[in-house]
């Protein structure tokens, strides 16, 4: 799978998902997996190969620094007894069919009480049948498709839960950010017309933002000339550019729109958040721009975050990034879950993720809502000279 069909994974859904997902909305007969033991079973279904591995690894290095840190602080409190976790890993290699069965093999071979992964939000949904017949919750540290936690019915899926925000939050926060912050009253928006994760930033940002849209044009993925398009909106009059889509078409229309002197902010989402951006747009080109993430060293500054950087420096010997934090959060949760509910059977952990209020994490303070989508801070971050040079969180 082509990297860009791995970016479109984290907000797109597969048709074929989609049908599968239909009949799930009722449950097996099983009352889920109780624990059982001196042990919590935690599965983690990682992308170790593939398209997706890159993001995988990261989730895997997240989820076993925290497995490591809680069994060293003794573990996990359940009731009047403390209980260390075995984390139960396979290798979904970033595809849909092995996420399926590596679902199905660590809810009923290895009867895991809860799930880390997969982190695409396609991966999710090839997943959730398997996770919700086991009655077995899974948190993803990366699929932002809205729903993916929804069911066709528009009820929750009672076991799929996130570590990260939706793309209508995030396209929200950029509006207000476009607006309050940058002070642009008009926006001109640049989208990717292929991708449901586009579609959805666009729909989400054009709802919030208070200023007026002089104009919105459509690319479709694997573009490479936008100087037509560019052309077409450099007059139109306004303050910022959104481009809704992923690093490496915006890296193309970065780099055309500053030859061809436009020089105003050029906002994205978490498709822009990764080092390719400026390598395609060029170091001096990517200037005012603006991207959210889910995580940043330089705005998540409390003590817990640092001590999560400087733990996973030391054994990692690499800085922390946004996947890893948002899995370290992702195994945390499971954790407050567990010892909220004095239960680590599957379901009374899923019934302590649906609750999880003011949870402080090193990605930020989580209240989950009804959807099971963390409320948090959105970090906005800031690049000058292909650096970031700034990060805000936005509420």
């Amino acid at each position: 799978m082509h990297r860009k069909k791995f970016f479109a994974a984290l907000g797109t859904i597969a048709l074929a998902s989609t049908l599968v997902l239909a009949g799930c909305s009722s449950s097996a007969g099983s009352s889920g997996n109780k624990q059982t033991g001196n042990t919590i079973k935690l599965g983690g279904n990682f992308e170790l190969s593939g398209a997706a591995a890159q993001y995988g690894q990261a989730m895997e290095r997240g989820t076993k620094l925290a497995v490591e840190q809680i069994n060293k602080d003794g573990g996990v409190k359940v009731g009047s007894k403390k209980l260390k976790i075995k984390l139960i890993q396979k290798d979904n290699k970033s595809d849909n069919s092995t996420v399926s069965s590596v679902a199905t093999d660590l809810t009923t071979k290895s009867k895991v009480n809860a799930v880390v992964g997969p982190i695409t939000s396609g991966a999710g949904l090839a997943a959730i049948p398997n996770y919700t017949k086991a009655k077995v919750p899974f948190i993803t540290p990366g699929g932002t498709q809205d729903s993916l936690t929804l069911q066709k019915s528009g009820k929750v899926q009672p076991y799929v839960f996130r570590s990260c925000f939706e793309d209508s939050y995030q396209g929200k926060a950029l509006a207000k950010y476009a607006y309050n912050t940058l002070n642009a009253k008009k926006v001109a928006i640049l989208a990717d017309k292929s991708t449901d994760y586009a579609q959805g930033l666009t729909k989400a940002f054009k709802a919030e933002y208070k200023g007026k849209v002089v104009t919105t044009e459509y690319y479709q993925s694997g573009d490479k000339d936008f100087n037509t398009l560019l052309t077409k909106m450099k007059n139109k009059g306004f303050d910022a550019i959104f481009v809704p889509g992923y690093y490496s078409e915006a890296g193309l229309i970065i780099k055309q729109a500053r030859e061809m002197g436009i020089s105003t902010p050029i906002l994205g989402a978490d498709g822009f958040a990764d080092p390719k951006l400026a390598k395609i747009a060029g170091t001096n080109n990517t200037t005012n721009v603006y991207y959210t993430t889910h995580f940043d060293t330089l705005a998540n500054t409390d003590a817990k975050a640092t001590n999560y950087m400087k733990a996973f420096k030391a054994k990692y010997n690499e800085d922390a990034g946004t996947f890893d934090a948002l899995a370290y959060d992702a195994t945390y949760m499971i954790k407050d879950a567990i010892e909220s509910e004095k239960s680590a059977d599957s379901t009374k952990i899923a019934d302590g993720l649906a609750k999880i209020k003011n949870f402080n994490g090193v990605t930020g303070t989580i209240t989950m809502d009804k959807n099971h989508n963390p409320q948090k801070q959105v970090i906005i971050t800031k690049v000058d000279n292909g650096k970031e040079v700034s990060a805000t969180a936005v509420k």
